[in-house]
């Protein structure tokens, strides 16, 4: 997809890659925390900190292939996939695409609001705002070229995860998840011949496939905009929780541990970073809620 600043694939990847990073400065999030809190906040913080399950909206990432590793994976593929060519009436395709442009689009208000309010941004967050007439016009194109009629057309999957979807459809899938969505024609021509060696693909598909390419990516960005916004959220969170341990601003004090439990789940890697940067150069004892909450019986 074409965009308005350079490398916006590399913004966004860097820019989530490295508020997932499990350790900072050399050392874990968490032994950070325990060198600079007291017991009671590093208490709090493991009991949150738990192991992460995987959810099934992850961004759609997988091992990088090399371009010749990336053929036998098609080939190995191709001979994995089963498809029908029996027409079917499934709408998960639209339904998907649907849920995926609302998705989107509520991601850019979020972050729309979060510039007007003057509170600070990622700049994956600020590629998204810059660049979401971009992603609509692209929505767009794949309604008009990809209309249900058609796609109802092209043989399905009858197995796997992506069981009822055009077997094209998992072609675009597995090459944006092993190119780390980043597009190289000549690869997608190769990926795409590989996989033809063990199973020829129809002429409706090939002409599909440069549509599902960008379907599937649609979905990337989706899945990696509600990161963006989830993140942000996160780190909003540890500077409310920052500024009532240093005492800033007009914020009333209370108990870390109390704070912390207003969180539901496991404390997100952003926020666990967020924390540690923001108390990085501070020393726990000028630190007015810890050393309260420290001294009760």
């Amino acid at each position: 997809m074409e965009s308005k600043k350079s490398a916006p694939h590399d913004l966004m990847h860097d820019a989530l890659t490295d508020n997932n990073r499990k350790t900072f400065a050399g050392k874990s999030i968490t032994a950070r925390l325990r060198s600079m809190l007291p017991s009671s906040i590093v208490r709090a913080f493991r009991s949150w900190s738990g192991t992460v399950s995987r959810e099934s909206d992850e961004p759609i990432w997988a091992e990088l292939f090399s371009i010749e590793r990336l053929e036998q994976h098609a080939e190995s593929l191709a001979a994995a996939q089963h498809a029908t060519s029996k027409p079917a009436s499934d709408r998960r395709l639209e339904r998907r695409l649907r849920d995926n442009e609302r998705a989107l689009r509520a991601a850019y208000h979020a972050i729309a609001l979060a510039v007007s309010e003057e509170r600070p941004i990622s700049p994956a967050a600020d590629w998204l705002v810059d660049n979401f007439y971009v992603i609509e016009e692209q929505v767009r194109e794949i309604r008009i070229d990809f209309p249900p009629g058609y796609h109802r057309q092209l043989p399905k999957l009858i197995d796997g995860p992506l069981v009822g979807y055009p077997r094209v459809f998992g072609l675009a899938w597995a090459f944006v998840a092993h190119t780390d969505s980043r597009f190289d024609a000549q690869m997608l021509c190769r990926f795409v011949r590989a996989y033809q060696r063990v199973q020829p693909l129809s002429i409706g598909e090939l002409w599909a496939v440069a549509i599902t390419l960008r379907v599937v990516l649609v979905e990337n960005l989706r899945r990696l905009a509600e990161t963006i916004v989830e993140r942000q959220a996160a780190r909003e969170q540890a500077n409310v929780l920052a500024d009532r341990l240093l005492g800033v601003g007009s914020h009333g004090t209370m108990p870390a541990a109390t704070l912390l439990q207003d969180v539901e789940g496991p404390l997100p890697a952003a926020f666990a970073v967020q924390l540690v940067q923001r108390l990085r150069d501070q020393d726990p004892r000028v630190i007015p809620v810890a050393r309260s909450h420290d001294s009760r019986p």
